[in-house]
């Protein structure tokens, strides 16, 4: 998991068009990324396994599913296909889903649901941040 969440990293490394966008006061340097996702992505394996050890195809395993699709989408959209708008929209669904996995799982698997929280937090800044560079650009 981390493994390919590195991987989509490096492969769509921000670059000279990322540098170039007008951003937002908040916006934090570069470096803080990939050590933010390394931690991120290890929770999100520990939550998913959790989630298809419990039940594999059930709704939590579904929606886990969901939004790691939409994560993995997410970077080539925004740094390779420089398409902000439609990143945004991907960050939008990707934080429901985040949203609902916590909800499914709050009664079910507390444990689950409280390794999402942090990741929750940082897509709901990522969906803010994305929405200011496509404001400012």
């Amino acid at each position: 998991m981390t493994g390919a969440g590195l991987l989509i990293g490096w492969l769509n490394i921000p670059g000279a068009w990322y540098a170039s966008l007008n951003k937002p006061p908040f916006n934090p340097p570069n470096w803080v990324f990939a050590p933010v996702w390394t931690g991120l992505f290890v929770l999100i394996a520990v939550a998913g396994f959790r989630s298809f050890e419990r039940e594999p195809h059930g709704t939590a395993a579904k929606l886990w599913i969901v939004q790691m699709v939409l994560n993995f989408a997410w970077s080539p959209i925004f740094f390779s296909f420089h398409r902000m708008d439609v990143a945004l929209a991907v960050i939008v669904a990707m934080f429901l889903a985040i949203v609902a996995f916590i909800w499914r799982q709050w009664a079910v698997d507390r444990a689950a649901a409280l390794l999402f929280m942090p990741y929750a937090a940082w897509v709901a800044f990522a969906a803010v941040l994305n929405t200011s560079l496509v404001l400012l650009n």
